[in-house]
């Protein structure tokens, strides 16, 4: 049977279920009502069970939601059952305070290598984990069995970076550098870009003070 195909929206809004769940769960509590969980996370209890109506549904009629159950189940569905080895380019600031952040570890995320093509950081090493010369790129990937690389290079070298990771092997990017890749179908590619992100909470604040200044 063909899998049905989930919204991109739907699977956004993912991540932010597994985090609220897991904060349930830490707190001890063994059910939710979609209701209950609409207020915490200031989402329609409509949303919450159409978004969980796409995955069979997890919920029963006068109980709720099972916060352990509906926990694991989502990590099911996102994939964090299983480890993946991430490789990380670019050992810069924005590098090293992604290589130093635990919680990628807790979600099964293990960074396994570090690369940079500068000369001066190379050998150095940011939470135990040696930097290496981009040369050693490709066969590195191949022996750890690399699955995901991490991008915090400019721009104008992500491109080719992509290339030589297209080439080895690897299945998905983190992209941060401020560029759409032209990547083959089969690698997976989630672009993160930080002043985007920015411009919208600009905008959200330039708005919101609008309307504030016609109320007074």
């Amino acid at each position: 049977m063909e899998e049905k195909e989930i919204s991109q929206a739907v699977i956004g809004r993912l991540p932010r279920y597994y985090r609220y769940l897991g904060d349930l769960k830490d707190q001890g509590i063994e059910r939710i009502s979609s209701q209950d969980l609409s207020t915490l996370m200031k989402v329609t209890a409509s949303q919450i069970r159409q978004d969980f109506n796409n995955f069979g549904g997890f919920g029963q009629q006068g109980y709720g939601y099972n916060v352990e159950y509906l926990y694991e189940e989502i990590s099911k569905i996102l994939g964090l059952y299983q480890k993946h080895n991430l490789v990380l380019i670019g050992a810069g600031n924005l590098g090293q305070a992604l290589a130093n952040y635990v919680n990628f570890e807790k979600r099964g995320f293990l960074i396994r290598g570090i690369f940079d093509s500068n000369p001066a950081l190379v050998g150095k090493e940011v939470r135990g984990i040696p930097i290496r010369a981009m040369e050693g790129l490709e066969a590195f990937v191949k022996e750890n069995d690399i699955d995901i690389a991490v991008l915090t290079i400019p721009k104008t070298s992500a491109e080719e970076v992509a290339e030589r990771l297209a080439g080895c092997g690897i299945k998905a990017i983190w992209n941060f550098a401020h560029v759409d890749l032209n990547v083959p179908e089969h690698i997976q590619v989630e672009n993160v870009h930080l002043s985007d992100s920015l411009m919208k909470l600009s905008y959200n604040l330039n708005r919101y003070n609008k309307e504030k200044e016609q109320k007074e």
